[in-house]
């Protein structure tokens, strides 16, 4: 009986040693996108943070420089918005944002002069103000395309959203690869069990101590090197008899770039961020500019409608005021209005669409950009790890299964 006894203890090498590819892999790739923060002692490196969310600025840079920074172009997405339907989704707001705006600035920098024009006088002012819109609106828009490559910086977008919602970043990646992660779990225990069939054949004939802990680590380390390797490699298909070979998520380009295009435009390139960007970003002062240029243009014309009244009665450092607090209160009311723009603007924009095509179309060495950032910096450390978890297991192996008690 002691030799049948022998015979399942090893035979139980290989399905320990696929245990241990399949949780070896299992941590690999948890350990990629979890804790989203740190977890343990910084000070003396006790703890861990998922790789994805602790280099999610250096990830979202290398994605839009591979990716986003090539294919979405500012001026081109831009030259999509029409004045005359940007007109239609914000006009009534913009109207009621503008009427408070000149109730409240001609009580600050004119208030006698306001007091006193007749309500038929306010009325007129309103009724100009509402009448010009689209005119201004036209001109904005048209100024705004024209500037747009120093107003609105795609790269900046990406990379401060994403490094402030390292959530998304990681949703990204999974979604991308929602294929490609369940795939090196499972074909960690393929290959430990394959793996360890050479493991159970050294310990028949030699029982060394050593072998189990070394085959362990193998087991560990081969497990998550070799689906890497399959999911990117080879780049370009190659044909073998009836089959064509090529690493599994290239193989996907068309179905990835459907599924990231689409996340990319629902969280991230939404008009929604853009709008948030081009009012706060690193461009904003240039925004800042041509609101003033227009503003005041406005102002001057819609002053005219009550001269010589106006031009008597507020005088030059008054004017000059009205046209500053004009404005300034604007810019800081445009998230009132600019918000009615956001279903045409999704619309108009179709960044979805557009990424999707110009994805697909990628070379695979291009397209292997997509995903592979996220292996390709820190795997060395996720394969290590894989193969001490799995010399750790080897050596649990020959404590307890093969070690007299």
């Amino acid at each position: 009986m002691d030799w049948i006894i022998e015979y399942k203890l090893l035979l139980l090498i290989p399905l320990i040693s696929a245990v241990v590819g399949w949780v070896t892999n299992y941590l690999a790739v948890k350990m990629m996108f979890y804790p989203i923060n740190f977890i343990g002692l910084k000070a003396p490196y006790l703890g861990w943070q998922g790789l994805i969310p602790q280099k999610a600025r250096e990830m979202a840079e290398i994605s839009v420089d591979l990716v986003l920074g090539r294919l979405l172009s500012v001026q081109e997405l831009a030259s999509r918005l029409e004045s005359k339907k940007i007109t239609e989704a914000i006009e009534r707001r913009l109207y009621q944002v503008l009427k408070k705006i000149i109730n409240d600035i001609m009580r600050e920098s004119a208030p006698n002069v306001w007091a006193a024009l007749p309500a038929q006088g306010k009325a007129l002012v309103y009724a100009r103000v509402k009448a010009d819109i689209p005119n201004v609106i036209e001109n904005m828009v048209h100024d705004f395309q024209h500037n747009v490559g120093e107003i609105l910086n795609i790269k900046e977008l990406v990379v401060e959203y994403l490094s402030a919602h390292p959530t998304l970043i990681n949703e990204i990646f999974l979604t991308a690869g929602n294929k490609e992660f369940p795939f090196i779990i499972r074909s960690g225990f393929y290959f430990g069990f394959l793996l360890g069939l050479p493991t159970m054949v050294l310990w028949y004939f030699f029982q060394d101590w050593w072998i189990l802990p070394v085959g362990g680590l193998l087991v560990g380390y081969l497990t998550n090197w070799i689906a890497l390797k399959i999911i990117f490699e080879p780049k370009n298909p190659i044909k073998i008899g009836p089959f064509l070979i090529q690493g599994m998520f290239l193989k996907r380009q068309h179905e990835v770039a459907e599924v990231y295009s689409n996340l990319i435009e629902k969280k991230l390139m939404n008009s929604e961020n853009i709008i948030k960007a081009v009012l706060h970003g690193s461009g904003s002062e240039q925004l800042i500019e041509l609101i003033e240029l227009h503003v005041n243009d406005a102002i001057e014309r819609y002053v005219s409608i009550a001269q010589p009244y106006f031009g008597l009665s507020i005088g030059s450092k008054n004017f000059f005021k009205m046209q500053e607090l004009a404005s300034k209160r604007i810019y800081e009311s445009s998230e009132k209005y600019l918000l009615y723009m956001h279903e045409y603007a999704d619309g108009a924009l179709n960044i979805g669409e557009d990424l999707r095509a110009k994805m697909q179309a990628l070379t695979p060495e291009e397209f292997e950009g997509v995903l592979r950032p996220a292996y390709q910096q820190d795997e060395w450390k996720l394969i290590v790890i894989g193969a001490l978890l799995g010399g750790i297991a080897g050596i649990l192996q020959v404590v307890y299964l093969f070690m007299p008690i």
